[in-house]
């Protein structure tokens, strides 16, 4: 099943934990060979922090809040074909500064005037957040599009068009549903919704249980960077 795999590639990821003394801390690895992957984990201000390195190269960095376990930022990093490391890219969370080496808390400044596309999930639903449209709610249709697999977003004055696609469904292979998705308007801020399938809520808790058993070593301050 496709659920499974995905949740048995993280399971086979090598991990080591870090946990913080101080305010923050520099994560490092604890010497062992990669092997089919390595999940390098932190606590850093009040985040669990997790990188992957998955056996095909690419990285995936994640950032939990430890009380309540809901995912703030998770990002990709592939390598080039000359093997050259990519810029870090933003899947859930805010996006970071350009050249950035952390999941920190710097923020790219937003323009007064162009829609920003942000992904900010709860622990019971996938949600997306577009800022700077100040249009009514009857102004906007979203729908899923069954045949891309995605989600489309239209309005009737044709002022913002913009379709996209959820990752995790796709990663575990599961269908998309007009009835999972709903989406409110507040703020010049277009908030859509995608309640999480129980295939996913199940996975997503069997793998805080394994996260929550990672080996914890106590550091001292520092700046916590994703290697």
């Amino acid at each position: 099943m496709a659920v499974t795999g995905w949740l048995e590639s993280l399971r086979a990821a090598e991990k080591t934990a870090l946990l913080q003394d101080g305010r923050s801390l520099t994560c490092k690895a604890q010497g062992k060979r990669r092997l089919r992957g390595k999940a390098l984990s932190a606590l850093c201000l009040g985040r669990r922090k997790v990188h992957y390195l998955f056996p095909d190269g690419k990285e995936m960095a994640e950032e939990y809040d430890e009380k309540t376990s809901e995912l703030l930022v998770r990002k990709w990093r592939v390598k080039s074909a000359l093997g050259a490391l990519g810029q870090w890219q933003i899947e859930v969370g805010e996006p970071a500064l350009p050249g950035a080496g952390s999941l920190g808390p710097e923020l790219i400044k937003e323009s007064n005037a162009n829609p920003i596309f942000i992904r900010k999930d709860t622990k019971m639903s996938f949600q997306w957040r577009i800022r700077n449209l100040p249009y009514p709610k009857d102004v906007y249709s979203v729908c899923v599009d069954q045949k891309e697999r995605c989600v489309v977003i239209r309005t009737t004055n044709k002022k913002y068009y913009k379709k996209f696609s959820i990752p995790d469904l796709d990663r575990y292979q599961l269908p998309l549903d007009d009835s999972s998705l709903s989406f409110a308007h507040a703020n010049c801020t277009l908030i859509i919704s995608y309640q999480k399938p129980k295939e996913v809520l199940v996975a997503e808790s069997e793998l805080q249980k394994e996260l929550k058993k990672l080996k914890t070593a106590h550091g001292s301050d520092g700046d916590c960077k994703t290697q």
